[in-house]
C-alpha cells in the first residue's frame, strides 16, 4: 500500500511505515497535479502539512484515497467534514508540536523585547561605523519576569505556553469560552510537581491586564483582534501570533504598532500567507518567521511517528 507525504516525513515516520509493509513517497508533486499522481500511483494515504491543500476536487478526484493525514495541529486545509462523509479516515497530530510552538513564541517575546529582530538587521549595515548610535537605540529593552501573559486559547499550545511562562516568573491570565478552568501540572527536572489553577476572563479584561498577548486559537470567521480591540490594550502592549493567520487585523496591528499603543509584534503566520504584506515585512517593529512554529527536529520526529502508527493502526 502506498503514501504519498506530499509535504515531507521525518525518518522515523518513515521506517516505522516501510516495517509495517508501506511504501512511502516522499515526492514533492505541485498543488495542481496531486489528485492526477494519486490516481497513476494508486496512492492510499496522503499526507500533508500546510502546504498542500486537500480540498473537495481532489477528495472527488481520487477514489484510492483511505486516508488523509495532517503532519500538524490545524486542518484547515483540509475539507475534513467533507473526507469523512466519503469514507475517507482524516488524522492528525495534536500533541506532537505543542512544545515547538509555545518556544516559538518566547523566541519571539524575548527578541521583541530587547529588539534582536532589528538589531540583526542593523548590526550587519552598521555595526562596525555606527557602534555607538546602535546600543543607545537599542538600550531601552525590558524583561518579561513580572510582567502579565494573557493568552487566548488555552489548548495544548496555550497550556505548554504558559507552563514556560510561569518558569519565566510571569504571571499569567487566559481567554477561553471553552475551557472555564485550566490546572497546569508543571514539572521539574528533579521530579518536583506544582499545581498552578487559573480562570479564564473575559477578552476585554485581557486586553486591559496583559503586558503581552499571544493568541492559540483555531481558525476563525473573524478576527480575534481587530481595530477596536486594540484600544482596549495597554500603551506598550506585545503582541504574538504563532498560532493562525488571520486572527489578527494586520492594517489595525500596523496601525497600532506606528501610534505606538503596541510594542512590537512577533507573527509566524499571516492574512495574506504565503505572500505576506510588504508593510508587514517592512515594519522594524515586528519579528517575522515563516510559519515555522512546529519545525523542529523533535516535533517533526513525534509527527511522523503518530502519524505513522494512526496509519498501522487504521489499515493494518
Amino acid at each position: 500500500m502506498k503514501i504519498l507525504a506530499n509535504d515531507g516525513i521525518s525518518n522515523s515516520g518513515i521506517t516505522a511505515l516501510e516495517k509495517s509493509g508501506f511504501e512511502v513517497i516522499t515526492t514533492k508533486v505541485a498543488q495542481e497535479q496531486v489528485a492526477n499522481f494519486i490516481n497513476k500511483n494508486n496512492i492510499a494515504v496522503l499526507l500533508v502539512r500546510s502546504a498542500t491543500k486537500v480540498r473537495k476536487d481532489i477528495i472527488d478526484a481520487c477514489p484510492s484515497l483511505k486516508i488523509i493525514g495532517r503532519g500538524g495541529v490545524g486542518m484547515d486545509n483540509i475539507d475534513v467534514e467533507y473526507a469523512i462523509n466519503k469514507g475517507i479516515h482524516v488524522i492528525n497530530t495534536p500533541a506532537s508540536s505543542s512544545e515547538s510552538v509555545a518556544e516559538l513564541v518566547f523566541a519571539h517575546l524575548f527578541t521583541g523585547v530587547r529588539f534582536l529582530h532589528d538589531s540583526n538587521r542593523n548590526m550587519p549595515l552598521e555595526g562596525d561605523t555606527n557602534f555607538n548610535e546602535l546600543k543607545k537605540a537599542y538600550a531601552k529593552g525590558i524583561e518579561l519576569k513580572g510582567k502579565t501573559l494573557g493568552i487566548i486559547g488555552m489548548g495544548r499550545i496555550g497550556k505548554a505556553t504558559a507552563k514556560m511562562a510561569i518558569g519565566l516568573g510571569m504571571k499569567v491570565i487566559y481567554s477561553d469560552m471553552d475551557v472555564p478552568n485550566k490546572d497546569l501540572n508543571i514539572h521539574f527536572f528533579d521530579g518536583q510537581t506544582i499545581t498552578i489553577s487559573l480562570v479564564s476572563q473575559s477578552l476585554e479584561s485581557l486586553f486591559a491586564a496583559s503586558d503581552f498577548i499571544t493568541l492559540h486559537v483555531p481558525e476563525q470567521d473573524d478576527y480575534v483582534i481587530g481595530e477596536k480591540d486594540f484600544e482596549l490594550m495597554k500603551d506598550g502592549v506585545g503582541i504574538i501570533n504563532c498560532a493562525r493567520g488571520g486572527a489578527i487585523d494586520e492594517v489595525a496591528l500596523i496601525e497600532a504598532l506606528d501610534s505606538g499603543k503596541v510594542f512590537f509584534a512577533g507573527l509566524d503566520v499571516y492574512e495574506s500567507e504565503p505572500n505576506p504584506e510588504i508593510t508587514i515585512l517592512m515594519n522594524p517593529k515586528i519579528s517575522l518567521t515563516p510559519h515555522i512554529g512546529a519545525a523542529t527536529e523533535e516535533a517533526q520526529d513525534r509527527i511522523g511517528t503518530e502519524l505513522a502508527h494512526q496509519i498501522i493502526h487504521l489499515l493494518n
